[in-house]
């Protein structure tokens, strides 16, 4: 167990190694599986018109419990 302990802080106590990460970061990213352009298109276009639904959503209920308000008060 102590072993482990210090085979670890030995690892994490190493200088940083740019062109090690730069490799791992490239053996990564190809590992990847990138959408489609039309995978991208369509979701973003949902993304869109959830956002103008949501924010269309907030702008009624604020102007309906603006007119209350003002009902009340």
């Amino acid at each position: 167990m102590a072993k482990k302990k210090e085979a670890n802080l030995q690892q994490t106590s190493s200088k940083f190694d740019p062109i090690k990460f730069l490799q791992e970061a490239k053996e990564e990213l190809s590992k990847v599986v990138w959408p489609s352009r039309q995978q991208v298109i369509s979701e973003s276009v949902a993304v869109l018109l959830m956002v103008v639904l949501l924010a269309s959503a907030i702008y009624l209920v604020d102007n309906l419990f603006g007119w209350a308000a003002q009902q009340i008060f």
